[in-house]
């Protein structure tokens, strides 16, 4: 069984999200990183930037223990693990997965600093990271009109950007203005492994 450190962030949801798609037994270990639990010594041996999420799996290939800590890597890893149905052999899928990971999400989460999080109003830097978000949910819509997820079929390219698309679109600024990827989103959110990731652990 793998043990998945996980909270309540968008890169926490990737990894519980890719899991639950898979349907590898899995179990959660909750990191509060309210409480800087991510920093406990015996956490930093398994991931060492005491980021969530973070997976154990004791049974990886030839049978050695697995430790792993960065979203994409263990949306790879457990994609592989699965059987490659949600990592196939495309180079776009590699594309939309490397710009969900590197480009989208960290963008996405200085919005929601400046937004949600951060002490201060700032409203210079609210004025680019809202334009910024908005920009990106274009991309999003231009792809997306002749595309019913990113790469072909549902994939970790889709998993990668939907926890972020979720969290500062859907429930922030709204996607009315993005009708392409209002549907993206409504159809994953409807997904029962979603459902099921996002609820209650």
């Amino acid at each position: 069984m793998i043990d998945l450190y996980f909270w309540t962030t968008d890169n926490g949801y990737k990894a519980r999200q890719a899991v639950e798609e898979t349907g590898l037994d899995y179990r959660v270990v909750p990191v509060n990183i309210r409480q800087k639990e991510q920093f406990d010594p015996e956490f930093l041996k398994i991931s060492p930037g005491h980021k969530i999420p973070a997976i154990v799996d004791p049974d990886g290939p030839g049978g050695r223990r697995v430790t792993l800590c960065e979203s994409g890597a263990i949306l790879k890893y457990l994609a592989r693990k699965a059987g490659g149905a949600l990592y196939p052999d495309d180079p776009a899928v590699d594309q939309w997965f490397f710009f969900g990971t590197s480009t989208f999400t960290p963008l996405a989460q200085q919005f929601g600093l400046f937004f949600q999080r951060f002490g201060s109003d700032v409203p210079p830097a609210k004025a680019h990271y809202d334009a910024v978000l908005r920009d990106l949910l274009g991309v999003f819509d231009r792809h997306l009109a002749d595309n019913e997820y990113f790469a072909g079929g549902y994939s970790i390219a889709d998993i990668s950007s939907y926890p972020d698309v979720h969290i500062h679109g859907a429930n922030g600024i709204g996607l009315d203005a993005w009708p392409n990827v209002k549907r993206w989103h409504d159809a994953i959110e409807a997904r029962p492994a979603v459902q099921r990731a996002w609820g209650d652990y």
